[in-house]
């Protein structure tokens, strides 16, 4: 009997690898409109349906040149991974099985398989092997899984079931920060109930970094000493790359009892190479760590990590039973036990996979691979007439400007030019890069962390920049 999926499936893979081969020649940036995709997608309802292939080739045909190519190796704008071959073949796969990984019942090798991969997971991050975890949608999710568990920990030790009583009337957490942190913890922050006032902004150097005596001042401050904390760290800086100092401010955290959380987004993979670990000396002694897959471990989104260093304070902000939910099983693990979600894809299968086609060594490659092209990148771009260099990559962020000619120049007008150079480079589809803004300046941020990525494409890179800036000096 002929398969009812085998045409689909076929037209699915002859577009996959079309598009995945055509990465290194064809524009990164997207070449239609807005317009344009509403006039080709924006078909009417149907009524009756069309065949399965029909629909495939009709859909790639119609989201032609409204792709951004973020998987290839000219991209540097977002922490945005690629996807290596293996990751992508059993996130296929993972389709394909359509497991629902909440339960070990509904899927006992999507359980094993996380359980793996997440043990794998700590070891390269040189985390304890006691650590519970959760494999969860990004990094932004994985920033409320450890808080979540954080709020447990610290409200029960203040005699207060937060999972039962709410947070009402229960005593208010305050989360210590440089004033650099990523907006995904304030998202995280407001969906756990505590609030963007939670945030206090303690004391940075010159670096963006904690000062130990400036968070020693905030830890012991009366009457806000006796409040439950919660001191967040950065392991990475969006911007710059930047690591606090994990060996000084840990320990003195938890002299005043505070759940230190450590936001790793990327900088956490800097613990799997041997160059870059020292970064993150003293870091194993936080209480929570979150970091992301679909960035530096190069799998397909959605995927982050959660650690969490008191694993019955995780399960008791995450687990909820129902009665026709199985009985726990056994020796296994139920993912729902330890993750936000109930029904959830088996995402496992993608990161078990890149592990292992890359192994210790690969990821390591990986990671220092990357950060000599960020390094080639910011600093040959940096080095061209027109350009200025405002951050050196510490791993794989940095941060160049185009400042306006002339004297009489202004900051705004500093600030309009590199947006304007940074639009013509991504028009010209040989790179994509993003703005951002840095203590006050508009900068061009250069982020690197795609397995694909080669010194061509840097060459390439530079070379659009290049043109565009002699373009606008009229050279």
């Amino acid at each position: 009997m002929p398969s009812a999926f085998a045409p689909a499936l076929e037209r699915a893979l002859q577009a996959s690898v079309a598009y995945l081969d055509g990465l290194d020649e064809a524009s990164v940036s997207p070449t239609v409109s807005y317009a344009d995709l509403q006039a080709r997608l924006n078909h009417p309802l149907p009524e009756t349906g069309l065949a399965s292939e029909a629909v495939i080739d009709q859909l790639a045909a119609d989201v032609d040149g409204g792709l951004v190519r973020s998987g290839g190796g000219r991209f540097f704008a977002w922490v945005i991974g690629g996807s290596v071959p293996a990751a992508l073949a059993a996130d296929w796969l993972a389709s394909a099985w359509d497991q629902n990984a909440g339960l070990y019942v509904c899927s006992p090798a999507a359980a094993v398989v996380e359980e793996i991969a997440g043990a794998w997971l700590k070891d390269l991050f040189g985390l304890p092997a006691s650590a519970a975890f959760a494999l969860v949608t990004g990094c932004q999710m994985a920033h409320f899984t450890c808080l979540a568990a954080a709020r447990n920990h610290l409200l029960a030790a203040r005699g207060w079931d937060v999972e039962r009583q709410g947070l009402a009337g229960g005593p208010p957490i305050r989360v210590l920060t440089n004033d650099q942190y990523h907006s995904t913890l304030a998202r995280a922050v407001r969906h756990l109930g505590l609030g963007t006032d939670a945030l206090v902004s303690v004391g940075a150097d010159q670096r963006g970094r904690l000062r130990p005596e400036s968070l020693e001042h905030a830890l012991r401050d009366a009457p806000a000493s006796s409040a439950p904390t919660i001191v967040h760290l950065q392991a990475g800086d969006i911007n710059t790359g930047e690591f606090e100092d994990f060996a000084a401010l840990i320990p003195l955290a938890h002299r005043y009892r505070a759940w230190v959380h450590v936001d790793g987004a990327f900088g956490l993979w800097a613990a799997a190479s041997p160059r870059y670990r020292a970064l993150l000396t003293g870091a194993d002694q936080a209480d929570s760590w979150a970091t992301d897959g679909h960035k530096w471990l190069n799998v397909p989104y959605d995927c982050g990590y959660a650690f969490v260093a008191h694993p019955a304070s995780l399960r008791a902000s995450m687990s909820l039973r129902a009665s026709y939910v199985p009985a726990e099983a056994g020796s296994a693990r139920d993912q729902m036990d330890w993750t936000p979600e109930w029904s959830r894809r088996a995402r496992g299968f993608a990161t078990y996979a890149a592990i292992r086609q890359l192994g210790r060594r690969g990821i390591a490659d990986l990671v220092e691979r990357c950060c000599d092209h960020a390094h080639a990148l910011a600093t040959r771009i940096g080095a061209l007439p027109g350009a200025q260099l405002l951050a050196e990559p510490i791993i794989n962020q940095a941060l160049v400007r185009f400042p306006a000619p002339g004297s009489s120049a202004t900051a705004a007008d500093h600030d309009r030019r590199t947006d304007d150079v940074i639009s013509a480079v991504t028009a010209s589809g040989d790179a994509f890069f993003s703005g951002t803004t840095w203590r006050g300046t508009r900068c061009m941020r250069i982020s690197v962390s795609s397995w694909m990525t080669t010194s061509r494409d840097v060459d390439r890179a530079v070379d659009a920049v290049r043109r565009v800036l002699q373009r606008e000096s009229g050279g």
